[in-house]
């Protein structure tokens, strides 16, 4: 009877620790499960690779022992950057699979679509792949943003090109979605501030393909430099224009179109010259953990796949994430999780500086980690020059 007692008892502790384990959404004894979308085909698959480099970190992780026992399972799919099929995708894998956070996710347009949804079921979500706005006013508890907002990118553009460059005919060519409006915003408010207007704002729509329209607005305007606030084909396109036509202002661009050697290539070489914003270090950086994350590259990325920063970017946009997941210990919940990221101070990973503070509902920067960014120039053979150090600057 003693004996029988004991293996009850061991049974009931087994069953007991599993069901405090299950309790939790997306979380076992055994593992965590997280989960993102991204761009693999359509007009922004260039993007695509910031999930896959996502998948690349977690792989490291796993193979380190995952965080406190419990290994990483990653459902990443394809959602073409349609919202459509970003809130079907995600709400068959939150349903049927149970998530416990969301990873980044590539675009203003299709985060904004699964936004409310996430949060009504209080499913954490770190690092949307956009510096919206939208991800900080209003403020939601169990959404934190790492992406240096558009509006910080645009100021930072403008003030270089009017301090730095003497520029003082500045437009923009913007996608009209709140992904392109958020540069304008910005832009906007940074030449207020310096006494000086966009001398055009050009709409580009996703399913335009003649650029000639946009670039023949830009010259008449006679715009000495243009921020471009579109996608990486569609950049390249107008710059291409641009130089057909003989349009040659000083071209700067979002950290959206950072990628160097992708941008020149498609571009032809064209690309050489374009000022851009980065939140991340440069792709040949020898610092640390860029070596150790180009090291999980070489070892767990597909063959044909790339080093470069949008690959990049997916492992430094759930940096904070994987803080989080380790300050809670075995102790994983919903809401231990968001306690633990309101308590990350100045972390540093392959991003700027990054810092959350507990939840005001009153107070957007309560939830917008990164506020720094800095500039590059595009040299000749898509090489890389810094032209600013680390800048933190205020969105508001």
């Amino acid at each position: 009877m003693r004996k029988l007692l004991v293996v009850v008892l061991a049974l009931a502790m087994v069953l007991g620790f599993s069901l405090v384990a299950g309790a939790e959404e997306g979380v076992t004894d055994t593992e965590i499960h997280i989960a993102q979308w991204g761009p693999q085909t359509g007009p922004a698959a260039p993007w695509g690779a910031v999930a896959r480099g996502t998948g690349v970190l977690f792989k490291m992780i796993n193979e380190q022992g995952g965080i406190h026992g419990r290994k990483i399972v990653y459902h990443m799919f394809d959602d073409a950057y349609n919202p459509a099929k970003t809130k079907a995708g995600v709400k068959e894998l939150q349903e049927s699979v149970g998530i416990f956070a969301w990873a980044s996710g590539v675009g203003t347009a299709c985060g904004l679509s699964v936004k409310d949804y996430l949060m009504e079921r209080k499913v954490p979500w770190v690092g949307p792949a956009a510096g919206s706005l939208h991800w900080i006013q209003p403020p939601q508890k169990y959404l934190f943003a790492v992406y240096p907002l558009y509006v910080i990118e645009a100021k930072a553009l403008c003030r270089y090109a009017a301090k730095n460059l003497g520029l003082k005919r500045i437009a923009i060519a913007y996608q009209n979605d709140d992904y392109g409006k958020n540069g304008l915003k910005g832009a906007e408010k940074e030449l207020a501030n310096l006494g000086m207007k966009l001398v055009a704002k050009v709409p580009v729509e996703k399913s335009d393909t003649d650029m000639r329209p946009h670039v023949m607005q830009l010259r008449k305007a006679k715009a000495d430099a243009v921020l471009l606030w579109v996608t990486p084909v569609h950049a390249v396109r107008i710059v291409g224009t641009g130089h057909a036509m003989r349009f040659n202002p000083q071209w700067m661009s979002t950290s959206t179109c950072s990628d160097f050697p992708l941008m020149y290539k498609i571009s032809k070489g064209l690309w050489k010259g374009v000022i851009v914003a980065n939140f991340a270090e440069l792709p040949d950086s020898k610092s640390p953990l860029m070596l150790q994350y180009k090291e999980a590259f070489n070892k767990f990325a597909a063959k044909g796949e790339r080093w470069g920063v949008f690959f990049y970017a997916g492992i430094g946009f759930v940096e904070p994430l994987v803080e989080g997941l380790k300050r809670c210990g075995r102790n994983l919940t919903g809401e231990r999780f968001v306690k633990e990221m309101e308590g990350i101070k100045n972390f540093k990973g392959i991003f700027g500086r990054i810092s959350y503070k507990p939840f005001d509902p009153n107070d957007p920067t309560c939830r917008q980690g990164q506020n720094e960014v800095f500039l590059s120039q595009c040299l000749e053979g898509a090489k890389s020059k810094q032209l600013t150090d680390w800048m933190e600057i205020h969105w508001r």
